[in-house]
């Protein structure tokens, strides 16, 4: 279990974390999301020991981080970061050892080894392997990173903003390899992502920030809500379900009315009525140049 309490963090005279205190959620995925500049990474810092803390307590499985060694944290953490910085050319194969690295130092074991295929084997990377970092799409360079950090086999991941570059199909495929990290391994994730509709989508739990606090918490049915998310990201939302599942429109409303669309009911069904009648009118003209064609076929 990893609890934080009353953790606080500043850079110059601006607290970028306020008292925060929260418990992580086991065999889940939390995601952790705010606007910009809210505290989302550098909390992520502090949990991880990345970045140091000026007050506050961050335990571990009942041992506090401040007295746990760099290697042991190495051996039940995994984080990745943001962007990736590399200064060496590297192929896939190179990149996923250094998970290996807290275990066996750059010296690896048939055992470690075995963990390198099996991450190869899990992202589906075998087939490029021995290809170069800078060679990869950006989709493939995130499986990559991520077949690092389950090479690493720790029973908890930090992954801030997983998503980042990524388009929309290389995203959804990478919110349900995470998704299968809990359903299948066991592990307890942590991320932060910007998109709030990701975290309702795959997520388990939702921590949301504002100005260096926890402004709420808990399952995701009950943050997905526009009494939460109003306040949180200074921005009217309107949240509809589909499948089981909310999703949060962030279209402006005036805009919206200022273009005849509305919204049918609070389901997924939305209608716009300046779409309706241009596909009608587009229909009646059909229609007409139809009934034309043939008045021109019985004069000839």
């Amino acid at each position: 279990m990893i609890e934080i309490k009353d953790v606080h963090q500043s850079y110059g005279k601006g607290k970028v974390l306020d008292g925060v205190s929260l418990r992580i959620k086991e065999n889940a995925i939390t995601a952790i999301v705010g606007a910009n500049g809210a505290g989302k990474s550098t909390l992520l810092g502090v949990i991880t020991r990345i970045l140091p803390m000026i007050s506050g307590e961050v335990f571990w499985d009942g041992f506090n981080l401040k007295q746990v060694k760099s290697r042991e944290i190495a051996k039940k953490i995994a984080v990745l970061k943001q962007t990736q910085s590399l200064n060496i050319r590297i192929n896939v194969a190179d990149l996923v050892e250094f998970g290996r690295f807290p275990y066996c130092g750059g010296r690896l074991s048939d055992a470690d080894k075995a963990k390198v295929e099996q991450a190869l084997d899990y992202m589906d990377l075998q087939l490029i392997r021995d290809k170069f970092i800078d060679e990869l799409s950006g989709g493939q360079r995130q499986r990559a990173f991520i077949a690092m950090i389950l090479a690493q086999d720790t029973p908890y991941i930090f992954l801030d903003e997983p998503l980042n570059n990524l388009d929309i199909k290389y995203s959804v495929e990478m919110m349900k390899i995470i998704r299968k990290f809990v359903t299948e391994l066991g592990k307890t994730i942590v991320l932060v992502l910007h998109d709030i509709n990701f975290a309702a989508a795959y997520a388990d739990y939702i921590v949301a920030m504002k100005d260096g606090k926890i402004a709420g918490e808990g399952p995701v049915l009950d943050m997905i809500s526009p009494e939460i998310l109003n306040g949180i990201f200074d921005h009217n939302f309107h949240i509809v379900e589909h499948d089981g599942k909310k999703v949060c429109l962030y279209y402006d409303n005036e805009s919206r009315r200022k273009h005849g669309g509305y919204t049918h009911n609070h389901d997924s069904e939305h209608v716009s009525r300046h779409g309706d009648e241009h596909a009608h009118n587009r229909g009646d003209g059909f229609a007409r140049r139809n009934d034309d064609k043939k008045g021109r076929r019985h004069t000839v």
